[in-house]
């Protein structure tokens, strides 16, 4: 069915003024006026008005621009309010008595200053105390209540900023939601939801702060009943931390804070909860989550800004922590506090710990009790600090199965004070816990005494007697310090200092929290360590190892390794975290070194397994330690051994450096001559790779022949080499080289060319020969003799074997002359041709 054409022309005029309704906001510059005076008349303050226009639907009001509300000269020139809309919304049966009145207000984006005078005041309490006075209906007031009623003031995306006289704080509420309303005839109400920041440190989950409250009329502030609930949840605590300090301190978990406020603001009583779900530092995310929580009660009154009556109370298992007295505010120096524990199970410290300090066990167990109480008095700043307080744990016990470490149970005393020494023990400024003495057992058969402090910031522990190694390094790493993990037997004398922080380092928003770091010193005795990859223990008689800050030393080191007895000491850094990622360096001394047994010692051969074995893997876990250190230093020896000759007065220094070995300014005292030369191993490869190249001069070919139980050979030699071949014991078998030589002076007492000739004496010798082969090959060496000159060629082996042509050389020319054969020991001499055979000298 059709409208007729006029009706939906009515329809449409009619939606179309709705509409314009909506949407059109005529101005009322006229009671711009009137609407700035009525506000300014309400709130005692100069106000200032942008715009005003006339808002019809859906609701009869005004929309102001540019909302300003200036604050009191006395609290500064910046204007306590602006907002730039503000909705202002009209009581409709108030226009149909043909009166204006508002019934409620709307701002959009508002910024709010509250301001502390330095007299104590703020800017809000005249607006308050003018409130009170003003007989206004209450916001939902009756329709004949002939009174004008209280608007219902709700702000939206507001932004609370904090002032202390002129200076602005950084600390400010933004996304703020509140309400205010006047409830009854005599009271208010006021609702606030906002995200706490800061301006000058970037802040975020700082969570919700949730306030809702009433007040009652009072001639005075002070004297004001009041009833507050403040919640503060979903804080994050490092955020937390960092919105009051400045500095994320390095701790999580979720923070949840509950206030009740009751009473007048010259005395309020306040009740509060705290508590902490999955307390943390920043760094450690195993382990069982721990949940901190108090209540206290209280009464505060600003009259001397101080907490009386105070009562805090924290059930910690089946014991209770209590604190109760006086205090004043944070700084204020006014203390008289009592705080007391009982029957606190020893299992809950431990947690606590486990949440606080990083690398401990999972399955560390702690059982016994801690009780004790503290005094807390200081009466003015001018007077000290009064700190007094005792107590012990009970029965304590620490153990982890997973590390095969445990201690106690003992009885473990300490002392709450701020003195800063005491018997010989330097404490920190400043309120500590000392605790101790006590015996630690990780000695064989006397225990260990511990003893040391706490405090906020940090803790040192010192510990002091005899020690068993293994024991003391197992408990070592139940505490979480960082301790090696060798195969290792022996005791020691032991004086060390343990030290940590707590508190963790902030830059900006990063945090950092020092490990534990231990000093002192530590006397070796008979000691095995078993080393990777390496064929024996080292075994250290004596040494005494020195815990410094930035490194540790090993001095007066007496130990035996590769069957040799090593002198010396040994300094490397700290905190490298393995062998290879700093360079140790040591002066060091042998006895006797054997070239094949420490060879064999740094690159062991394979160990022949049973058959039903060939199965199984034959390599180790992990690389070698000689293959992953760095290390580099001087090196000494008194005797050098290298199969059957020697060096004595050795000399070199030498670098180790993934697996690699490097000796330079090798001098030694060689066959009655000087060597000097270099030398380098390679044991990261199977087999190990050694060469080297030096010089030697005035070996004596006698003390040579002596040393291979011949006496062939007189004289004496000069010469240079270069080989490379695998490490002993194959190394002379399998090497490659060159050698320079001349012998000058020298006699062959087994040779002589000739039925009838004399002792073969050697003016001078010279050539080069080349290793290879197991064998010493030279060309065209030349001989210098009282037979003759010569040109000789030929080899020898290392088993003494000849193979050698001597040429007599005429002017220059190569003629004929002699072969060599048969051995070292019995060489058979023979004329070329046949012709004439030599004698073999007897």
């Amino acid at each position: 069915m059709k409208l007729p054409s006029s009706k939906r022309r009515i329809v449409a005029a009619a939606a179309l003024l709705v509409l314009a309704l909506f949407v059109l906001r005529p101005g009322a510059s006229r009671l711009k006026s009137r609407i700035v005076s009525a506000i300014s008349a309400g709130v005692g303050r100069s106000v200032d008005i942008g715009s005003v226009h006339v808002r019809l639907l859906p609701r009869p009001g005004f929309d102001l621009e540019n909302l300003v509300v200036y604050d009191d000269p006395a609290f500064g020139a910046e204007p306590m309010l602006r907002a730039s809309e503000v909705t202002a919304s009209l009581r409709l049966t108030s226009l149909l008595r043909g009166r204006l009145e508002i019934a409620r207000l709307d701002l959009t984006e508002p910024s709010l200053n509250l301001v502390h005078a330095p007299g104590g005041r703020w800017n809000l309490e005249a607006l308050l105390e003018r409130t009170a006075h003003i007989p206004l209906a209450p916001t939902g007031k009756a329709k004949s209540e002939p009174r004008p009623g209280f608007p219902y003031i709700e702000a939206t995306g507001a932004r609370i900023n904090f002032k202390s006289g002129p200076e602005k704080k950084p600390y400010a509420l933004t996304s703020a939601d509140f309400s205010l309303w006047q409830d009854s005839e005599n009271s208010w109400g006021v609702r606030l939801k906002a995200q706490p920041m800061r301006t000058d440190v970037n802040v975020n989950d700082t969570g919700l702060l949730q306030v809702g409250g009433t007040w009652q009329r009072a001639d005075a502030l002070r004297d004001t009943p009041l009833q507050f609930n403040i919640e503060w949840n979903r804080a994050q605590l490092g955020q937390f931390t960092k919105f009051f300090t400045g500095n994320d301190q390095g701790w999580r978990g979720e923070v949840l804070l509950d206030v009740a406020l009751a009473g007048t603001p010259a005395k309020l009583r306040i009740t509060s909860s705290a508590s902490i779900q999955d307390f943390r530092r920043y760094d450690i995310t195993n382990g069982q989550a721990l949940r901190l929580g108090a209540h206290c009660d209280g009464e505060y009154r600003p009259l001397n800004h101080a907490f009386h009556e105070l009562l805090c109370t924290a059930p910690v298992g089946n014991g209770l922590i209590t604190l109760m007295g006086d205090t004043g505010l944070p700084g204020s120096q006014s203390y008289g506090l009592r705080l007391t524990a009982e029957d606190i199970p020893a299992s809950a410290v431990a947690m606590l710990v486990e949440r606080a300090k990083k690398n401990l066990p999972e399955d560390m167990v702690a059982s016994g009790t801690l009780s004790g109480n503290l005094r807390i008095e200081q009466n003015s700043a001018a007077s000290r600090l009064q700190l007094e307080g005792r107590g012990e744990f009970a029965e304590f016990r620490l153990a982890s199965a997973a590390n095969k470490a445990e201690i106690g149970p003992e009885t473990v005393p300490f002392l709450v004070t701020a003195r800063d020494s005491a018997a010989g023990i330097r404490f920190p400024d400043g309120p500590h816990v000392e605790f101790g003495p006590f015996p630690v057992a990780i000695g064989r058969a006397a225990a260990a005494t511990a003893r040391g402090w706490v405090n906020r910031g940090g803790y040192h522990l010192a510990v002091a007697g005899d020690a068993d190694i293994p024991r003391a390094l197992r408990v070592a790493r139940m505490f979480g310090l960082p301790a090696l993990q060798p195969a290792t037997e022996g005791s020691a004398q032991v004086d060390l200092q343990i030290a940590g922080s707590w508190a963790g380092r902030s830059q900006g928003t990063t945090s950092g929290f020092t490990g534990p770091q231990v000093t002192g010193t530590a006397k070796l005795r008979n000691v095995h360590i078993a080393v990777r990859g390496v064929g024996g223990p080292v075994e250290i008689t004596s040494a005494e190892m020195q815990f410094l800050t930035d490194r540790v030393r090993v001095v007066k080191m007496n130990a035996k390794a590769a069957d040799t007895v090593w002198t010396g000491s040994l300094e490397m850094p700290r905190g490298c975290g393995t062998p290879g990622a700093c360079q140790a360096h040591f002066v060091l001394n042998a006895n006797q070194i054997s070239l094949g047994e420490l060879s064999e010692w740094a690159s062991p051969s394979e160990k022949e397994r049973p058959w039903y074995r060939v199965l199984e893997s034959s390599g180790q876990a992990g690389p070698s330690f000689l293959g992953s250190v760095r290390a580099s230093g001087q090196l000494t020896a008194d005797r050098l051994q290298m199969q059957s000759l020697a060096a004595t007065r050795i000399s070199a220094k030498v670098s180790l450096d993934g697996g690699k070995l490097q000796i330079s300014q090798l001098n030694a005292d060689f066959l009655g001559g000087k060597h000097r030369g270099e030398w380098q191993a390679d044991f990261g490869v199977k087999p190990a790779v050694c060469s080297g190249s030096g010089n030697f001069a005035g070996v004596s070919l006698a003390k040579l022949t002596d040393a291979v139980k011949d006496a062939g050979i007189a004289g004496s030699a000069n010469g240079s080499y270069e080989v490379k071949g695998p490490c002993p014991e194959e190394f002379w078998k399998s090497a490659e080289g060159t050698l320079q030589f001349v012998m000058k002076d020298g006699s062959l007492p087994r040779f002589a060319l000739g039925g009838d000739a004399e002792l073969f004496e050697v003016t001078r010798f010279a050539g080069q020969a080349r290793l290879h082969g197991g064998a010493i090959e030279m060309k065209d060496a030349r001989l210098d003799s009282t037979g003759g000159m010569f040109q000789v060629s030929g080899t020898v082996s290392l088993k003494g074997e000849l193979d050698f042509r001597l040429a007599k050389a005429a002017g220059g020319t190569a003629t004929a002359g002699y072969t060599i054969s048969g051995t070292l020991a019995e060489p058979r001499v023979v004329r070329a041709g046949g012709e004439t055979q030599a004698r073999l000298k007897p």
